[in-house]
This record gives C-alpha cells, sequence and structure tokens, in this order.
C-alpha cells in the first residue's frame, strides 16, 4: 500500500453523540506526544475544546473549517449536532502505534498496566470506547484545574519504551517522503529527469466497517507498516512489530 503525500494518515470521523458527565456530547480527550493533527469540516456542527500550558479554549467547528494543533495540545471533540470530519494526522503510523495519551486521572496515568486496561477496547467496543471517553473526561476536567506539567511527564513515562519503534515509522516514511524530494530537486538541477519517468497513481480504498475510535466511529485509510530493516545510525534498535493500541 502506498502511504498519502509526505506521510501524512487521513481518517473520516463520526464523531460521538454519547452525552457525558458535563451534559456535552463527544469524544475522548487526549493528547499526541509528537504528531500534528488537523480537522477540515464536512458536516454538522460542534467545537473543539482545547487545553494548553497557555491555557483552555473552545473553537467552534463548522462546515468548512480547517482547524490544527500541534503536540502537547490535549483536544476533545465537542458533537452539537451531526458533527463530521476528515482527520489529517502527521506522521502516518505513529498515532496507530500509540502517540496518543488519554487523559485519564493521574492514579491511572501512574500504572502502566492500569493504563492499558483503561486504554484498550474489550467485548462491547462500544460500551468500552463509552466508559474510556467517560474516564478520560474526568481527568479532563481535573487539568483544567491544574497538573498539566504532571500529565507531560507521565505521559512519557508511559511512552518512552515505544520510542524507537516511533522514530523507525518516522525515519521510513514523512523523513523518506522528504529526502526523496531533495534528491528530485538535485536531479533537475542536474538535468536527470528520469524520476519523472516513474509517475503513477495509486488508490486507498474507504474500509468497509467503522471503527470505535477516541473521539467517534472512523474509516482510517489504510497504514503500512514500515520495512523491518534496522535503522542506520544512532537512533536504536529495531522494533518493527510495535503493539498497535485499539484506538
Amino acid at each position: 500500500m502506498t502511504p498519502l503525500p509526505g506521510g501524512v494518515g487521513i481518517s473520516e470521523l463520526t464523531v460521538y453523540d454519547w452525552e457525558a458527565a458535563d451534559g456535552l456530547c463527544g469524544g475522548t480527550p487526549h493528547m499526541h506526544l509528537v504528531c500534528s493533527e488537523a480537522y477540515v469540516v464536512i458536516g454538522g456542527a460542534g467545537s473543539v475544546q482545547t487545553l494548553t500550558t497557555s491555557g483552555f479554549a473552545d473553537t467552534p467547528l463548522h462546515p468548512g473549517d480547517v482547524v490544527r494543533f500541534t503536540p502537547g495540545t490535549i483536544h476533545r471533540l465537542v458533537n452539537a449536532g451531526g458533527l463530521r470530519l476528515l482527520v489529517l494526522m502527521q506522521n502516518s503510523g505513529l498515532p496507530e502505534a500509540g502517540d496518543a495519551v488519554f487523559t485519564f486521572p493521574a492514579p491511572v496515568l501512574a500504572d502502566a498496566h492500569a493504563y492499558r486496561r483503561a486504554a484498550t477496547l474489550t467485548g462491547d467496543h462500544a460500551a468500552a470506547a463509552r466508559r474510556r471517553r467517560d474516564l478520560a473526561l474526568e481527568g479532563f476536567l481535573a487539568l483544567r484545574e491544574g497538573g498539566l506539567r504532571e500529565f507531560h511527564a507521565a505521559a512519557r513515562r508511559l511512552k518512552r519504551d515505544l520510542l524507537d519503534a516511533w522514530r523507525i515509522r518516522w525515519r521510513d516514511g514523512p523523513l523518506a517522503a522528504a529526502l526523496a524530494t531533495g534528491r528530485q530537486l538535485e536531479a533537475l538541477k542536474a538535468g536527470d529527469l528520469s524520476h519523472l519517468d516513474q509517475g503513477a497513481v495509486s488508490r486507498l480504498e474507504r474500509p468497509e466497517r467503522r471503527s470505535f475510535g477516541m473521539c467517534g466511529r472512523l474509516h482510517p485509510y489504510a497504514v503500512p507498516d514500515p520495512p523491518t530493516r534496522p535503522p542506520r545510525g544512532p537512533s536504536g534498535p529495531s522494533h518493527p512489530h510495535t503493539p498497535k493500541e485499539h484506538f
């Protein structure tokens, strides 16, 4: 499967309409450690609540809006009616390999096994996704009162063993795409047009079944696994089969 340009991932998202403890409907608050994300609103209305070291914000979402946020931005989608998005993710493969961290309460974040149990969907996935959302919302509401630095530290502890595997995905995805562009520029400068003979069209098929994601029902377009060759240089050992969290 050929990835999208630049190693970008794409999913179609129908945001949950489940009401939460604060009376709002929507998804599960979480944060990405190294991946930027963008929403392209294609239907309905709602907002995205965000929490950073700069404070809390609530950004309205309407058809045609595009909202982007960077790593370290805790975000929660709120569905005011029929909210549907196209989600663009930097570093395709990394979010699926565990880059996201849920805003569970501090005792859950402090216990890797408890975190994993709370994050993984088992049994009835709809019921499990709703319980996961509610638990993350509990932690999110507490974080609005303080403790964001401690959450950042807990997120790093939970994911530190995955960093070498993430580096492989980054190296063989977005970094490889950027380096290929550099080689093409040098070739053009030298009058070498051979890469233009390799023009091709690829198609990513829309999944037939939707999965239960962090913020809603997902149609995630296929993400290729990286090659299993070991990394070059000081990037550490190869971990080609990093387990994916069930988002």
